[in-house]
């Protein structure tokens, strides 16, 4: 398609003059019917490339995302644009879903996300009309997620063959040469057929810190410590939404910021106002799970904290890239202590029963409850038509997998080297010089503060119960 016309378009329905890094080249491919995987950084832009496409060819653009309130976000943002063509299939009761699914043929946007797709009726109303282009967003779920977690991801390779695979457009901010592979793999496409837009995943504005410390109880210090210190909004990542919560509270009698949680396990009315006050900045930390952040457009967060350890570098790159967005001086900082390494075991193996005990339940002989608390996840994988065998093969796969991305992991909390350059080169990228950009090259970095000090006065007020606070917050971790 001619460039004028895309340049027209982009300043017609979104008001812009230029393209980001990577958006032109990523929706000419898209344009010209090629599956196309676009790896642009956190805040690149992303959504602009099956927006802009949907106005230039008709048909709908049917959206797969993992979180409702991502998904949601973007209806929100379409409808402030004078959009109306939208529908939102998940999250709803089926009476809702039902009037949405008769109103497919007059949509231009669609979102859902695989579990509703995996539902007969659902899909079959979206054979019956024209999807002229589908989109993943946030692609790397396919090979993160599953065999373990969403299985229904591992069911898109299908679906897009049931929708006659339309052009397919595969986005996400972190993919590694391993995952990229994984991704094209799992949708049934070969690398010959997919088109590869690719940007650094390098962030040059944010500094990069690991601190370890002696036990729990500095952990929870130094936390404190430095939230006191740091300027601006910011983020900290929890793995345990019980000490999210605990933590938000503590820190804001603590500190005198105003502090919120943000967890999964909410009720998204609480999510959706926590959200908002924290993008008008009437909250200054968010005590968050890894559910916040996607789609939260916030460009001045000057720090991102790690209270846990990742239990993957894609996901601790996705989420300290969203600080700094507006290319000011920003701060990624983790904290580790003695044991953590035990939980981030802990959130990514799943109690695999014995060949036997499957063989049972698949025969009938058993009832699925026996297979324990996971017994769904199980289930769906016969449902899939695997064999007992397959299902042990795939879990066994998986848990070297993670067991992989675990060691980089502590690569990274060990390093005495630049860990701008290891990230790099972990995301097969080249390594590029930059001065001062981590701990390793600035040890001393906490007495060079490289966020301006806090401007209000915060509350210097210390529990008179310190010890025995803190030991309710680790309790619950």
């Amino acid at each position: 398609m001619n460039r004028d016309r895309l340049y027209q378009a982009l300043q017609q329905h979104f008001g812009y003059q230029e393209f980001r890094d990577g958006q032109l080249a990523t929706i000419e491919a898209i344009l010209a019917g090629q599956d196309t995987m676009a790896i642009l950084p956190t805040g690149g832009g992303k959504s602009l490339l099956y927006q802009l496409p949907a106005y230039l060819r008709p048909g709908i653009v049917l959206i797969v995302s993992p979180l409702i309130s991502l998904m949601q976000d973007q209806v929100d943002r379409l409808h402030r644009r004078g959009e109306k063509r939208v529908l939102l299939l998940s999250g709803q009761d089926r009476r809702t879903r039902d009037q949405q699914l008769s109103q497919l043929d007059r949509a231009k946007f669609v979102f859902a996300s695989p579990e509703i797709l995996a539902n007969p009726a659902v899909a079959a109303c979206l054979r019956r009309v024209n999807v002229a282009m589908l989109t993943i967003d946030e692609a790397h779920c396919i090979s993160q997620w599953g065999p373990d977690f969403r299985p229904e991801y591992l069911l898109l390779r299908r679906f897009r063959e049931e929708l006659g695979t339309p052009p397919t457009l595969l986005l996400t901010a972190t993919a590694t040469p391993r995952v990229q592979a994984d991704i094209i793999a799992k949708m049934g496409l070969t690398a010959d057929e997919v088109t590869v837009i690719r940007q650094s995943v390098n962030r040059a504005n944010i500094f990069l810190a690991v601190e370890e410390l002696a036990s729990p109880d500095e952990k929870a210090a130094r936390l404190l410590q430095l939230v006191k210190e740091l300027s601006g909004a910011g983020i900290i990542y929890f793995a345990s939404r019980r000490l999210a919560t605990a933590t938000a509270d503590w820190l804001q009698k603590q500190s005198g910021l105003a502090v919120a949680a943000y967890h999964a396990g909410m009720p998204a009315a609480d999510r959706f106002r926590v959200q908002q006050q924290f993008m008008a900045d009437d909250l200054q930390l968010i005590c968050a799970t890894s559910a916040f952040g996607m789609g939260v457009d916030k460009d001045d967060i000057r720090f991102i904290i790690h209270y846990h350890q990742p239990t993957n570098l894609a996901d601790y790159v996705q989420e300290i890239g969203r600080a700094g967005r507006d290319g000011r001086q920003s701060v990624a900082v983790l904290l580790t202590c003695p044991g953590d390494d035990l939980l981030a075991r802990q959130l990514t193996t799943v109690d695999l029963p014995p060949l036997g005990l499957l063989e049972k339940v698949h025969a009938g002989q058993l009832p699925p409850s026996a297979l324990g608390s996971n017994h769904d996840l199980f289930t769906f994988y016969f449902r899939q038509h695997y064999t007992a065998d397959q299902i042990v093969a795939a879990f066994k796969k998986r848990h070297r997998q993670t067991n992989r991305q675990l060691a980089q992991v502590q690569k990274y909390l060990r390093l005495t080297s630049c860990r701008r350059a290891f990230l790099l080169n972990y995301f097969g990228e080249q390594v590029v010089e930059q001065d001062r950009c981590c701990d390793s090259e600035v040890p001393d970095w906490r007495s060079q503060s490289l966020l301006p000090p806090r401007q209000q006065q915060v509350r210097q007020t210390v529990n008179d119960n310190w010890d025995q606070h803190l030991q309710t917050l680790l309790n619950l971790s």
